[in-house]
C-alpha cells in the first residue's frame, strides 16, 4: 500500500470548551499544534469554527493495550479498523499488543504494524514487543532490535501468555532498562488455570464451570513486583481485576518498587454474575470478577494505585464468540466504549474529575509506553491531539454501529452515558460531528 497524500488542514478554532471540564476557553490549532488557549480568540480568516459549548476538551486518549490483530487475523480486526474505532472513542494513540500472526517479535513486524498506523492517520499506532520469541516462554525476543527499530517500542508484552518463567522475567527486566523500556505482564499462574472459564467461587461451581482463583492473578503480581525491586527496573501489571492485586501493588508502590498497573473499563462496571446467561460474550481474559473486586478496583483506581484505564480490546469475528461457552474464544471490544464506562463508573460516582480521567486515560498511558508527543496538556505549543466529549448525551450501543470489524461488545443493548463528538490529531480531526472523517496520513 503507498501512503496517502496528506491533506491540507486548516486552522481550527474551538470555542467555548470547558478544558478539563473546568474553564470555559477557545482553543486554537495551527500546523498540528495549538497555537492559543484563552477566552475570545480572534480566528485566522481560513479557520474553521466549532462551536463546543457544554462539550468538555480533554487531551487525546492514550490506550496501553489494544489488540489490533493485523498481520494475520484481519477477519477480525486491522490496524486501519482499529485505529478508526479508536478515533471514534477519542484516542489518539494505541499500543498494538503482539500476539498477531506472525508474532511481533522483530524489527520487521513491529515497524509494519507501525507504518500501517501512520498510513491510515486516525491515530497512532505504537507497536508492543513481544518478550518472547513467539509468545513461547522460551528465550528473549530481539528486544534491543525492537526498540532501535523506527517503531521505537518501549513497552514488551507476551499478553494472553503469562511469562511464567521466573528466570526469563528477571532477564527481560533487566534487558529493558537499557533503553528505559517496560515488561507488561499479564498475570496468570497456568497450572492454576488450566480449563479455567470464569472466576472462581460460588458461582463457578453453581454454573459448572472450571474457576478462576485470584490467587492466580495475585501470585504473578506479588513475585514480579519483587523481581522488579531486585533489578531495579520497571514493571507495568496489565488489565488487573482483583481486591488482593489492588493491594500488593499499594504494597509495592509503597516500597518504592517502580511499578505500574491498568484496570479495564470491563473490570470496573461488569460482574461474574452475568455469566449466569452462559453469553460468551462475557468470557474475557482475565474472568469477569465478583461485586467486591469491582469495588476494590475503582478505589484503587481512585487513590492512585492503579494507575490508567486500559480497555483491551480484544475483537473477535462472530464464528468465534457465537458458540457454545467453552469453545469461545476470550475478549471484548473496548476503544469506542471506555471514555463512557469511566464516566458512567468514576466520574458520575464522584471518584474522578474530569481532569484525572485526563490522567488515567491520557497523560499516564503516555508517559508508560514513553510516547512524548501524546498525552500532553492542552497548552500553547503543545501537539494538537484532542477530544470534545458531551458528557450530557446518552446513547444506546448497537454492535452493528461500530468502526472495528468485529461486534463482540458486552454492551449492546445498555445505554451509556457521553458521546465523543470530535477528535483531533495533530490539528486534523479524525472524527467531526461524530462521524469519522476522511483522512489521509
Amino acid at each position: 500500500m503507498s501512503p496517502v497524500a496528506p491533506q491540507v488542514v486548516p486552522p481550527y478554532v474551538v470555542r467555548s470548551a470547558r478544558l478539563l471540564g473546568e474553564d470555559v476557553v477557545d482553543l486554537l490549532l495551527v500546523d498540528g499544534r495549538i497555537a492559543e488557549v484563552g477566552p475570545g480568540i480572534t480566528a485566522p480568516d481560513d479557520a474553521v469554527e466549532i462551536d463546543a459549548t457544554g462539550l468538555v476538551a480533554l487531551p487525546g486518549l492514550v490506550d496501553l493495550h489494544t489488540h489490533v490483530r493485523e498481520p494475520g487475523r484481519e477477519d477480525a480486526e486491522t490496524v486501519l479498523t482499529g485505529s478508526r474505532a479508536a478515533a471514534r472513542g477519542g484516542f489518539t494513540c494505541v499500543h498494538a499488543m503482539a500476539n498477531t500472526s506472525p508474532v511481533a517479535d522483530t524489527a520487521g513486524v513491529v515497524e509494519q504494524v507501525y507504518r500501517l498506523g501512520r498510513e491510515g492517520g486516525y491515530c497512532d499506532v505504537q507497536p508492543v514487543g513481544a518478550v518472547t520469541v513467539g509468545l513461547a516462554g522460551q528465550r528473549l525476543a530481539e528486544l534491543g532490535a525492537m526498540a532501535d527499530s523506527a517503531a521505537a517500542v518501549r513497552v514488551f508484552s507476551d499478553d494472553g501468555i503469562c511469562v511464567s518463567d521466573a528466570v526469563l522475567m528477571r532477564r527481560a527486566l533487566e534487558y529493558v532498562k537499557a533503553f528505559d523500556g517496560v515488561v507488561a505482564q499479564h498475570a496468570q499462574e497456568p497450572r492454576l488455570t488450566e480449563g479455567a472459564q470464569m472466576n472462581e467461587g460460588a458461582l463457578s461451581g453453581e454454573l459448572g464451570l472450571v474457576g478462576w482463583p485470584a490467587v492466580a492473578e495475585e501470585a504473578i503480581i506479588a513475585r514480579d513486583v519483587l523481581l522488579a525491586e531486585h533489578v531495579g527496573s520497571r514493571l507495568h501489571v496489565c488489565h488487573l481485576s482483583t481486591r488482593g492485586s489492588v493491594e500488593i501493588v499499594r504494597w509495592a508502590k509503597s516500597r518504592g518498587i517502580d511499578v505500574t498497573a491498568e484496570v479495564t473499563p470491563h473490570h470496573l462496571l461488569l460482574t461474574d454474575e452475568l455469566v449466569r446467561s452462559y453469553d460468551p460474550i462475557y468470557k474475557v481474559n482475565p474472568p469477569l470478577r465478583s461485586d467486591d473486586d469491582v469495588a476494590a478496583v475503582r478505589e484503587g483506581l481512585a487513590d492512585g494505585t492503579i494507575d490508567i484505564v486500559a480497555t483491551d480490546h480484544a475483537p473477535h469475528p462472530m464464528e468465534d464468540k457465537e458458540c457454545e461457552w467453552a469453545a469461545a474464544a476470550f475478549g471484548m471490544l473496548g476503544l469506542e466504549t471506555a471514555l463512557s464506562i469511566v464516566q458512567q463508573t468514576m466520574v458520575e460516582t464522584g471518584a474522578l474529575t474530569w481532569a484525572q480521567v485526563a490522567e488515567v486515560l491520557s497523560e499516564r498511558p503516555a508517559r508508560i509506553g514513553r510516547v512524548d508527543d501524546q498525552g500532553r496538556p492542552l497548552a500553547v505549543g503543545e501537539p494538537a491531539n484532542l477530544v470534545l466529549v458531551d458528557p450530557d448525551a446518552t446513547r444506546e450501543i448497537d454492535a452493528r454501529d461500530t468502526a472495528s470489524l468485529s461486534r463482540n461488545t458486552p454492551y449492546a443493548g445498555r445505554t451509556l452515558p457521553g458521546q465523543v463528538v470530535a477528535t483531533f490529531l495533530r490539528g486534523a480531526p479524525t472524527v467531526l460531528d461524530g462521524a469519522l472523517q476522511e483522512l489521509g496520513a
